[in-house]
């Protein structure tokens, strides 16, 4: 891609944006910087002409390229009027891929892309390899632009995925699809497709790793041109679909990936919950496409602890356990959270509403919940959806929430943090709310 001399406007200059201008500079371009918080700390930008502030159409005026952060909307002014002009409009992701010399593994899904994307970045890591791992995880995939890496192990989110145009990862994984984002997609089909461009321009040489136990995601299996590579928790019942999966038998994977047939063992496997048997599976999947030996995925899949905010351990008091599911975010995360339980629940959930359908929440909060108790701006809607299915109660604030819990908690019971809302009402982001709410319970 050629970028000497060619004018270049940003649009976000958050973390993936600034890695982008980063790279635009390093090769040439002639930058125009945008974002529309007025007081952004200008600290570390490339030299450029930079714009904060309400957009202004006219930032356009001759612009050969448009680049635009993930967490920019879709009605963005900016975007609208590029797009009016005609001007060639491409995420970070797309414009990265671009300069990213290594064969990608990018994964995408509702639940679970940053536990498989790390897992696999440590299984490639413990084969020898020299993987980058990041993408919408943390470091975007700029910085592995013209860098020495064996792997690029992306994190690759429906919002990305919205402007990419040649971006062809070799390995591609698609999780699971539920109800998320609908402040921002139309409809579970509308987001649905936005994830499935994932694979539109992989060829018969690439991978695609589809969950066959996911019906919306199981579906793209006949439309994908290749390699579909599938994963489930049992053996396919279709003959055909056997010839490459992977599922779970008896404390093994059994594999046939076309070229080899074996089973992994989970002797050391020690997450719980279905959803991370099948993030493993994925990983590990993922890992046979790029060639690696079951016997280094075995030491991976063991060595793995987890990552935080994501069913994990806080603390147990007077035999009561708490569990920190900060990441849980969606109505399908937590179902899964609950799930992976056993013993009663009291579940602490609310914060943001994306949008979704509460629904599902209803069956297991009636057979686990004991309690419910809601927080944030989501509270009263997700009370009035939720009504009937077990007792609720709602408090102002996580640490009100966490002492609630510890009133109504017997030893044997579970206290979860495991929202099903976004965080931004009282909290920076996920990780903030699950490093207090662990605060919160290290302190009862």
């Amino acid at each position: 891609m050629e970028l000497k001399g060619r004018r270049v406007i940003v649009i976000g200059l958050g973390i993936s944006g600034r890695a982008a201008a980063h790279l635009l500079a390093r090769n040439g371009a002639m930058l125009v910087m945008t974002d529309r918080d007025p007081g952004l700390d200008r600290k570390d930008l490339p030299a450029g002409v930079v714009h904060l502030g309400p957009e202004d159409p006219a930032w356009l005026d001759g612009i050969d390229l448009v680049v635009v952060s993930p967490g920019v909307p879709q009605t963005s002014i900016l975007m609208t009027a590029a797009r009016s002009r005609g001007l060639p409009l491409i995420g970070e992701l797309e414009l990265a891929s671009r300069f990213v010399r290594a064969p990608m593994a990018a994964i995408t899904g509702t639940n679970g892309k940053s536990t498989v994307t790390v897992w696999l970045g440590e299984i490639c890591k413990a084969s020898g390899m020299k993987p980058f791992v990041g993408g919408n995880l943390g470091t975007p995939l700029a910085a592995a632009a013209d860098a020495a890496y064996d792997v690029a192990v992306i994190e690759v989110s429906s919002y990305q995925l919205e402007l990419i145009e040649t971006f062809k990862p070799h390995v591609a994984l698609h999780l699971n699809l539920s109800d998320d984002h609908l402040d921002r997609y139309r409809d579970l089909a509308d987001y649905g497709r936005a994830k499935a461009r994932l694979f539109e321009n992989q060829d018969s040489g690439d991978w695609a790793m589809l969950n066959r136990d996911d019906a919306h995601v199981w579906q793209l299996a006949r439309q994908i041109r290749s390699r579909v590579f599938s994963f489930g928790l049992d053996q396919p019942r279709d003959a055909a679909d056997t010839a490459r999966a992977i599922w779970y038998d008896r404390d093994a994977f059994v594999f046939n990936d076309g070229a080899r047939t074996g089973r992994i063992a989970l002797g050391g496997f020690t997450l719980p919950g279905r959803h991370n048997l099948l993030n493993a599976m994925a990983a590990s999947a993922a890992a046979l496409a790029l060639d690696i030996a079951p016997q280094t995925i075995e030491r991976a899949l063991a060595a793995f602890a987890g990552l935080p905010h994501r069913t994990e351990f806080v603390r147990a008091v007077n035999g009561v356990t708490y569990i920190d599911d900060s990441k849980g975010t969606n109505v399908g995360a937590v179902v899964e959270a609950l799930a992976a339980m056993s013993g009663p629940v009291i579940l602490i959930a609310g914060g943001v509403d994306k949008g979704g359908d509460y629904g599902p929440l209803r069956a297991p909060l009636a057979a686990k919940v004991k309690l419910l108790i809601l927080i944030g701006a989501a509270r009263d809607k997700m009370r009035t959806a939720l009504a009937g299915a077990t007792a609720i109660e709602t408090a102002s604030a996580l640490a009100d929430a966490v002492t609630i819990a510890a009133m109504h908690a017997r030893a044997g019971d579970t206290v979860m943090l495991s929202p099903a809302c976004s965080s931004f009402d009282q909290f920076k982001d996920y990780a903030e709310r699950g490093r207090i709410f662990q605060e919160l319970v290290r302190a009862l």
